[in-house]
């Protein structure tokens, strides 16, 4: 977004009022200020844009966009630091050692997995989009891949990744094609705004649930657990921790919280103390290529829903994290279009792709990716730092392994990050029926029922019928009548 002085031009030279070239006429007060005083100071002329310094700054337009490379590294490094603890919490959430049990993916595996795919989806992002944006498996569609395609609908999840394989490559066919703008256009935005509440809820009702905040109860279904004991205790200084410097502006915030959890908790006794420091990544061998052999198993009905939950969460969520960090570095066109975008999303594409072969949940464009473009972020060079950084994090499983087996350590990232999710719930138009009703019902199924399908499901079929009954059938997309069906089909044969 360009400044006020880019929009405004100096008069042409010779009309009334132009003090002409610096240093020209006997008007000039002195040589090179080219005012006398006497009127308004003109806006300075813009300076010409410098030159690239050598193929690299060209490419990357370093320069041009008034950026350096010691500002782009320094970006990189914030956005890691930012949004790092999803090493820690995707295994805690995928992983064997956490509420899946055996049914879940071997968590050195979910470890390495995640740090693989963030740096190939990050450095696809940075080197063929441009982009200061950095990828990495998503919150909210872990959740999903785990308590709602294995857990819930007891999925082995190698067909899941078989299943998250196949939104990608839907993805990246849409991506490069304008069938994209049609379907971004088709679901209205009141329904997108609340599946990203809806998932955020669920979310930090995961948390709530592994920090013991909340427990299981016959009479009331859940209850308030035990704030006493010390695994709630410590999730609960972990809470605190974190929001404190949430709301003072930490772009670590998160990070800070689960280091500071985790040295509590070892000083404590409640969480293990890590085994070593560094170890060469491992694990690999028993996910790659899963999501592939397996990739028959996924052509079955339960697994339509399962494929189209993926993709639409994954389009519409990469969709506002590219517009939203776009727009803060000030990166859209003059119409406030994304430069690219294709490659943006494509690399988004891509990601989901190559992570499900690797061998973990969707892989998309982080939000977090803001922290390092308010430091200053503008150009793909930015998210080749974050890249390194994930990179050498590989190296450093044991220290993360300690705290994704323990779930009130990584439970207040959850919680933090549901509140961020669902900061949407305020744009929606809760005062129309029409749009509050499958808001509504799609925001509370998800953490209700347990899973973000059904909630999702719910909202995309009580909107046409909301929209009908208020004679407004002309502004339902013929896509939304179709996928109403998909999702009724979803209810009266798939759903548990």
């Amino acid at each position: 977004m360009g400044s006020d002085s880019e929009n405004r031009h100096d008069p042409e030279p010779g009309v009334p009022g132009d003090p002409g070239p610096a240093g020209a006429g006997p008007e000039a007060a002195e040589p090179g200020l080219g005012w006398t005083g006497d009127e308004p100071a003109p806006p300075p002329a813009a300076p010409a844009p410098a030159a690239p310094r050598g193929w690299l700054d060209s490419y990357f337009q370093v320069t041009a966009l008034g950026s350096t490379y010691r500002r782009e590294i320094m970006a990189g490094t914030v956005t890691f630091l930012a949004m790092s603890y999803i090493l820690a919490v995707n295994p805690s959430i995928l992983g064997d050692e956490g509420p899946l049990g055996p049914l879940g993916i071997p968590t050195q595996a979910v470890f390495t997995a995640t740090a693989v795919a963030a740096v190939f989806g990050t450095l696809v992002m940075g080197l063929w989009a441009r982009y200061p944006i950095a990828l990495a498996p998503g919150m909210g569609l872990n959740a999903f891949f785990a308590f709602t395609v294995v857990q819930s609908m007891g999925i082995p999840w190698q067909t899941a990744l078989s299943g998250t394989l196949l939104s990608g490559i839907i993805f990246f066919v849409l991506a490069v094609t304008k069938v994209r703008e049609r379907i971004l256009d088709s679901i209205p935005m009141q329904l997108k705004l609340a599946v990203g509440a809806g998932i955020g809820l669920f979310i930090a009702f995961i948390g709530l649930k592994n920090a013991g905040f909340v427990v299981a109860s016959e009479a009331t279904f859940v209850k308030l657990g035990d704030l006493t004991a010390g695994p709630a205790l410590l999730a609960l200084f972990g809470l605190v921790v974190t929001v404190v410097f949430l709301v003072l502006g930490k772009h670590g915030a998160v990070l800070i919280g689960i280091v500071s959890t985790t040295v509590l908790g070892m000083v404590t006794g409640l969480v293990e103390l890590p085994k070593g420091v560094a170890a060469l990544p491992r694990g690999l061998d028993q996910t790659f290529g899963q999501a592939i052999t397996h990739l028959p198993d996924a052509f079955t009905q339960q697994m339509i829903v399962v494929v189209l939950t993926m993709l639409f969460v994954d389009f519409f969520d990469a969709s506002g994290t590219l517009i939203g960090v776009a727009k803060q570095a000030g990166l859209l066109d003059e119409r406030g279009r994304l430069p690219r975008a294709a490659s943006a999303f494509a690399a988004d594409s891509v990601g989901t792709a190559a992570g499900a072969v690797i061998g973990t949940s969707t892989t998309t464009a982080y939000v977090e990716s803001t922290a390092g473009v308010s430091a200053g972020g503008r150009t793909g060079l930015t998210a080749v730092t974050t890249a390194g950084w994930f990179l050498l994090a590989m190296f450093c499983y044991p220290i993360f392994a300690v705290v994704a087996s323990a779930g009130e350590v990584t439970a207040p990232a959850l919680i933090v990050v549901g509140v961020l999710m669902a900061r949407s719930l305020g744009e929606i138009e809760w005062g129309n029926l029409e749009y509050a009703i499958p808001a509504f019902l799609t925001i509370a199924l998800m953490p209700m029922s347990y899973s973000i399908a059904n909630g999702l499901a719910m909202g995309m079929l009580f909107y046409p019928i909301v929209m009908v009954a208020r004679g407004r059938i002309r502004d339902v997309h013929p896509v939304m009548w179709v996928l109403m069906l998909v999702f009724l089909g979803y209810f009266f044969f798939l759903a548990e």
